[in-house]
């Protein structure tokens, strides 16, 4: 039985890489793969990205103790990509640029793009004197564009931008003979599109998007873990969700059989991933023997005898103090000294005249000789022993026979079971209680309407012991005051069971074994959410049905050209089963007999990079760059367009519509 392990890996800071003369001289341009994910950044000469990390900052909150000190100056003000090493310590504090897969924080944007170019070792001053290539989504609003060619020629005065769509760039430059007609299947971080290509060019007004992506995946399969493992709740992070989806999940070819092949307990132990959470040991591992245990408490009853002997000292030492002073009130009242400092005197321990004085001397000369003699009684006694009542208690019964043991013990069981499931009942109506609109809550308003009803001359509510059962019936903490009675009950049902059956309850299990996830039909659940959406309470279509709608938007001679070459890119694409079940789907709802041929691009997560170095190195790479020129002239909405990229469309002037005001 294989057990995997988390490997919980830390990122590791980038380096700054060498800015070489070459590069320098040569104004070599950079490619940046500007992913929801991911950001991959290298020169246009290099054989792979040099920068690959998560397009996220944490900005630390500084602690209202250490504000203004020399320990938060020297602490970083702001972490970004692979700086941050455990993400979970900052997980609330994590900002992205994206809203889903459009660039709308450009100060985020900001804090990226110096680290993009402080890593590859641009050393230049007040500029970046290199062209940029960068990835943008599928039909990406003029508003993000702009924002973005005004950032890096005001803010960087690149001496120009190209911007394309990353799944083209892979399909165009990554394929080695592409063909001019595909239908391309991105899978992203949080969206998913289908893109279909006629003669090489995209056909944007039959593009169509789909709002579930990775991002979705791994949530929900974080959430339904921590769901069927309360009690990991906080050791189930998304990271360790990610992990998994990355290592064991896969797409299930039919969803339905794949879900009734896990019923069958043979096929559960088979396929079951078992997955260790890291635990101590040292913690866990608490099985003690009987003696070990008795010792246990003899300790701790001495720790707390000590610790009442010291306290009890303490407050005789604080009543003599207070009674020697009472004395000397007492002594200034005979002496005859002034009425008025003998009544700031007694103000002062909240005493209100003479006769009052003596009562508090005599009530504290009593408290005086009661400690004294506990302190003297507890002197005398070494040991504690435990009370013969409760010894008696763990004494075994004599029975006649076995079959009437077995009654009894069973009959412990039944009266274990019966208390645990009422304090379970009493949780739950809790919760219930704490919930708006759910029947506890209905139940309790109407019984609390009907008592505020009442005469207030008739009121007789608590003379009852029935009423009792309605205070508890609406009373919000479910009526625990009797859980004291029941404790007791099931600690001496447990002192039963344990005597006359001790594996029923002290059965030791190996402590790893409580600290492990089993993962099942999750790993095919959480991936199925792009299938179908409706499982996160989404009302789109899923992936099989918008490709299915995408080929009818088409004729019958180009819906046969699309579907014989079905392409998949995207970081979703490696996993497990996604293009069979895509092929499946896509014969389901294709025609009898038609060709359907879906297939997996090559390094789907690092095509698009690849893609847009290939393209530098083609004809159409110096003439599809936007100059800062050109930015000034034509307004900063403007773009040059290439087969990779978006289309261009002016942003329509706005228009007066009058409306009428009903």
């Amino acid at each position: 039985m294989e057990i995997l392990e988390f490997k919980d890996l830390k990122c590791v800071p980038d380096i700054v890489h060498p800015y070489t003369p070459s590069l320098r001289n040569n104004s070599t341009p950079i490619i940046i793969d500007n992913g929801s994910y991911q950001c991959r950044a290298g020169w246009a000469t290099s054989s792979e990205p040099l920068l690959i990390f998560k397009n996220l900052i944490a900005k630390p909150r500084k602690e209202r103790s250490k504000k203004d000190t020399v320990e938060a100056s020297q602490a970083p003000q702001l972490q970004v990509g692979n700086d941050i090493i455990n993400i979970e310590a900052v997980r609330f504090q994590l900002k992205t640029q994206f809203d889903r897969n459009v660039v709308t924080h450009f100060e985020a944007q900001e804090h990226l793009f110096d680290y993009t170019f402080a890593h590859l070792g641009i050393d230049s001053e007040n500029s970046v004197p290199h062209p940029i290539v960068l990835t943008e989504a599928v039909l990406n609003p003029n508003s993000s564009r702009q924002l973005m060619s005004e950032l890096l020629f005001e803010c960087y005065s690149v001496p120009g931008v190209s911007y394309g769509i990353d799944c083209l760039y892979s399909y165009h430059f990554n394929e080695v003979k592409p063909q001019e007609n595909a239908l391309i299947i991105n899978l992203g971080y949080h969206t998913c599109h289908v893109v279909p290509i006629i003669g090489k060019k995209m056909v944007f007004e039959n593009t169509r998007r789909l709002n579930t992506g990775g991002f979705h995946i791994i949530s929900f399969l974080h959430r339904i873990l921590q769901l069927k493992y309360p009690a990991h709740a906080t050791s189930i992070t998304l990271s360790r969700a990610e992990e998994l989806l990355h290592s064991i999940c896969a797409i299930a070819l039919d969803y339905r059989k794949e879900l009734n092949r896990w019923t069958d307990p043979l096929y559960y132990e088979e396929n079951i991933k078992r997955i260790q959470l890291p635990y101590n040991a040292s913690l866990v591992s608490s099985a003690l023997t009987l003696e070990q245990q008795k010792e246990r408490k003899r300790e701790l009853a001495r720790r707390l005898t000590e610790i009442n002997a010291r306290k009890r000292e303490e407050r005789l030492i604080e009543d003599e103090e207070k009674l020697n002073q009472l004395l000397y009130i007492q002594e200034m009242t005979e002496a005859g000294v002034d009425k008025e400092e003998i009544d700031r005197a007694c103000a002062d321990y909240q005493i209100k005249n003479v006769q009052d004085l003596q009562k508090h001397i005599n009530n504290l000369n009593q408290k005086i000789e009661k400690t004294k003699q506990k302190i003297i009684a507890a002197n005398t006694t070494d040991e504690v022993e435990e009370p013969v009542a409760k010894q008696a208690k763990h004494t075994k019964m004599v029975f006649e026979n076995e079959k009437e043991m077995h009654l009894f013990v069973q009959n412990a069981k039944k009266m274990r079971q019966e208390i645990l499931n009422k304090k379970m009942t009493r949780k739950q109506r809790k919760q219930d209680m704490a919930k708006r609109r759910t029947a506890a809550g209905q139940e309790r308003m109407r019984i609390i309407s009907q008592l505020a009803r009442k005469e207030k001359g008739n009121d007789d509510f608590g003379l009852r012991d029935e009423d009792w059962d309605i205070y508890k019936a609406i009373s919000k903490d479910g009526g625990d005051s009797d859980s004291e009675a029941e404790n007791e009950k099931l600690l001496e049902l447990d002192d039963i069971i344990r005597t006359y059956e001790p594996s029923e309850l002290d059965e030791t299990l190996n402590p790893g074994e409580t600290h492990q996830l089993h993962v099942g039909i999750e790993r095919y659940r959480a991936p199925e959410l792009i299938f179908k959406p409706y499982m996160l309470g989404s009302s789109e279509a899923g992936l099989s049905e918008v490709i299915g709608y995408v080929l009818s938007l088409f004729n019958n001679e180009d819906q046969l050209k699309l579907a014989e070459n079905v392409v998949i890119m995207g970081g979703l694409a490696n996993l497990p089963g996604l293009q069979e079940r895509i092929l499946s789907d896509l014969i389901s709802i294709r025609p009898f007999q038609s060709i359907v041929n879906v297939r997996t691009v090559k390094n789907p997560s690092l095509g698009a990079w690849h893609g847009a170095k290939k393209w530098t190195k083609s004809g159409e790479f110096k003439g599809s760059f936007l100059t800062k020129k050109m930015y000034e002239e034509f307004g900063s909405e403007y773009f040059k367009t290439h087969v990779a990229s978006n289309p261009f469309y002016h942003t329509p002037k706005g228009q007066n519509v009058d409306i009428e005001m009903v």
